[in-house]
């Protein structure tokens, strides 16, 4: 549940000798002190599409592009209407072989080419039209806390920041960026001590109902987890419990670069076969780790999350930058 950081001023004159303490909000006023414009880059790449874009077009240019998301604009209404994601890949691919799964090929066949030959707004407005969410966008002016703020609130991972003059897409904001962002300030600013608590102490990240997949899974059922458990990854596990790979959202993307989006009915392991040479493996933690580790390695490893194991490797759990930007918003932000 997402709870909006506790100031002073909201507290109207109740005493909180936790809240005041000048160093356990230190992050939260940097936030406050920074403007999103000072997080956009002096030069990046920007993908946009129409909404009139075929939907196979719009993710092929994804994957070329080497992008995740991409805001969209509609011709006619002259605006941005919303984003388009691999989430959208995934809800599209599961909606198609929802009814059709373990059916005829030729069934199968039809259904790809609608999803071949719509366009995005087709998609938007008749099949996912009780899925997509409105735009959610920033201005370049608004604090850092107000984008992490209504990144958690909302639920997304992606923030268009968006000129409210000209309407411009600016820049997309990620939870990813933000940290980095913060990390670069770090050493020059007072260290609040529950950086030096452990997860467990904080009570930070998901350890009740973690969604995880075999290596036999088939690849329509963890589809279907995505879509279902709203998860952004699925730890893979042996018979033991142990992690032994990850299958993320991202990973989903690889079904449109090898065109094999029409065959879900393999495994996860040999969906995995298609992901990069350069993945380093699953990155984990465990739960006595300090909340000051846990940033570092997210930030220097570049990942969305981490897998919390025990000592025999069982997965327990997981963190994610979200759960970490929350902590840093709230000032530790122990959750019940």
């Amino acid at each position: 549940i997402f709870q909006i950081p506790v100031t002073i001023d909201d507290l109207e004159g109740k005493k909180d000798p936790v809240i005041e303490d000048p160093e356990h909000n230190v992050y939260t006023r940097f936030m406050k002190s920074h403007r999103c414009y000072d997080l956009v880059p002096t030069s990046s790449k920007l993908v946009v599409f129409d909404t009139s874009l075929q939907v196979k077009k719009a993710f092929f240019a994804l994957v070329s592009n080497g992008v995740r998301a991409a805001p969209l604009w509609d011709s006619k209404k002259q605006c941005f209407v919303g984003m388009l994601t691999i989430t959208d890949f995934i809800n599209i691919l599961h909606r198609c072989f929802s009814y059709v799964y373990f059916t005829l090929f030729l069934v199968k066949h039809v259904q790809i080419y609608e999803l071949e030959e719509h366009k995005i707004e087709t998609w938007r407005e008749v099949y996912l039209q009780d899925s997509f969410k409105p735009l959610v966008s920033i201005s370049p002016n608004a604090s850092l806390y107000d984008a992490v703020s209504s990144l958690l609130k909302n639920k997304i991972h992606r923030l268009p920041v968006i000129d409210p003059l000209t309407g411009n897409t600016l820049y997309i904001l990620t939870h990813k960026r933000i940290l980095k962002f913060l990390k670069l300030f770090i050493a020059e600013m007072p260290k609040p001590s529950f950086l030096r608590q452990t997860l467990e102490e904080l009570n930070i990240g998901t350890f009740k109902n973690i969604a995880v997949v075999r290596a036999d899974t088939p690849l329509y059922t963890a589809l279907g987890i995505f879509v279902e458990q709203r998860v952004s990854a699925l730890p893979v596990v042996d018979d033991k419990g142990r992690v032994v790979d990850i299958y993320s959202k991202f990973d989903v993307i690889n079904l449109a670069a090898e065109k094999t989006y029409n065959n879900l009915d393999v495994t996860v392991t040999k969906a995995l076969q298609h992901r990069s040479q350069y993945f380093e493996g699953v990155l984990t933690c465990n739960r006595h780790e300090t909340l000051e580790a846990i940033i570092n390695r997210l930030v220097e490893a570049e990942v969305h999350r981490l897998v919390v194991v025990d000592e025999h490797e069982v997965v327990k759990g997981i963190v994610s930058l979200s759960d970490i930007l929350q902590a840093l918003v709230c000032g530790g932000g122990v959750q019940p």
